[in-house]
């Protein structure tokens, strides 16, 4: 039995929900370990389209039980809303998830702060309160969900957040402030509709492990937006990379046995900051187009380029990683000529790694090295063999340039469109 970590291992966007989906299929327990819903896992079964936030894509597995770790930020409203469509659509979600107690509640001066903060610094934030809600925890005066069980706490510690939150927001940013009365009765509710499934994750999950069972801890967005290693300050308020998973969901670093690191055979990224490999024209344009590269949370284009190999070998690195998957093949399908960055020149000097310098990133030229296309068709193929040579020849060579395994190739959106060369789970 295993428990494996997956995580971006670009500016997020990779396609992990559709690994995560596949992979559940022998998994018992899945977890998210960071992030809000700020984020948005795409899987297509069949002719049916999910788009999951803050639920793991596991959930979609009769009887897989699911848990949201304390590393995640939670916007009740959002929750309940996705809560409520997967009912609808026949997912078991009262027996199957469980949400830590620890984890972090976003409020309404969360999502009021940080729309104001936008205006004035261009992060590319998706204004969901996710930022702020961290900045409350790491000043340790958030409020978390066990809390939404303490009525008199939670009124507590919602005065006093409001009485400083108010104050910024009417005169520093001139906006109008918020009611007390009005936030707390609107909790309180979700507070009866969630009490349920608030619980003690971490113990759940190392007695899910103890008990040998096949554990998955998702992550969310990428490597390259990671607070701490990420291409900062353009990056995401959590831990994107695969430590994150340790803290995130209150478990020892021994306790994992693999890593994977989900690779799109390009590059995109969504918001403001550097992007070396950025395709600014037709063929970007293109690429957004055949790939649907638009957010599954904001439904905002993404940019796009070619496959970054320098930040990869950062993300291999800095994850541990000990295999890819690789998704997106696809929509390569039909380029003449196909380019990779294997460095990155500034100054007279040749980077094979990524320098989380902004200066650098932002000025430095990429270096490519240019390989033949394949004009065949790749989508829906299940076995290596079967793909065009120069599409085998393509991944062969991103795998020795980062000396890792590629162990799994997404062919298509749909969950049997995939070639899985290990399973991952023993």
């Amino acid at each position: 039995m295993s428990t494996v970590v997956i995580v971006g291992a670009q500016w997020g966007d990779e396609g992990k929900g559709k690994i995560v989906d596949v992979l559940t299929q022998k998994a018992d327990f899945v977890a998210r370990y960071q992030g809000g819903n700020n984020a948005g896992h795409t899987v297509v079964i069949g002719n049916e389209k999910y788009v999951l936030h803050l639920i793991p894509s596991g959930i979609l597995h009769k009887g897989t039980r699911c848990a949201i770790g304390n590393g995640v930020v939670i916007d009740p409203s959002a929750l309940l809303e996705e809560m409520d469509t997967l009912r609808s659509r026949d997912i078991d979600i009262d027996n199957n998830l469980c949400i830590s107690q620890n984890a972090h509640i976003i409020m309404p001066y969360h999502t009021a702060i940080e729309r104001e903060q936008e205006k004035s610094k261009k992060i590319g934030t998706t204004g969901r309160g996710i930022g702020p809600c961290y900045t409350d925890k790491i000043a340790r005066h958030g409020i978390r969900a066990i809390d939404l069980l303490r009525p008199d706490i939670f009124r507590e510690k919602l005065r006093a957040n409001l009485s400083v939150f108010n104050y910024l927001l009417q005169n520093l940013y001139k906006a109008a402030p918020l009611n007390e009365d009005r936030i707390f009765d609107e909790y309180m509710v979700y507070a009866q509709k969630l009490s349920k499934f608030i619980a003690d994750v971490s113990q759940i999950i190392n007695r899910e492990i103890a008990s040998g069972r096949n554990v998955l801890l998702e992550g969310a967005q990428g490597t390259l937006l990671d607070i701490d290693h990420g291409t900062y300050p353009y990056v995401t308020s959590s831990n994107t990379i695969s430590g994150g998973a340790c803290t995130g969901t209150g478990i020892g670093p021994t306790r994992i046995d693999r890593i994977l690191g989900i690779v799109k055979a390009y590059t995109t990224r969504v918001g403001e900051g550097p992007f070396p490999t950025e395709l600014d024209n037709e063929l970007g344009e293109m690429i957004r187009q055949r790939g649907g590269e638009f957010g599954a949370t904001t439904g905002r284009p993404r940019r796009c380029g070619w496959l970054d190999i320098v930040g990869l070998r950062y993300a291999v690195a800095i994850n541990g990683l000990t295999g890819i998957g690789l998704t997106k093949m696809d929509i390569l399908d039909g380029l003449a000529k196909i380019k990779l960055c294997v460095g990155y020149k500034y100054n007279g000097q040749v980077y094979d790694t990524l320098s989380t310098d902004l200066d650098i990133l932002k000025n430095c030229t990429p270096v490519y090295e240019e390989m033949p296309g394949w004009t065949e068709s790749t989508i829906g193929i299940k076995d290596f063999s079967g793909l065009p040579s120069n599409a085998r020849a393509y991944i062969k060579k991103v795998e020795e340039m980062l000396a890792t395994p590629i162990q799994i190739i997404s062919t298509g959106q749909k969950r049997d469109e995939i070639i899985i060369l290990d399973g991952q789970f023993n």
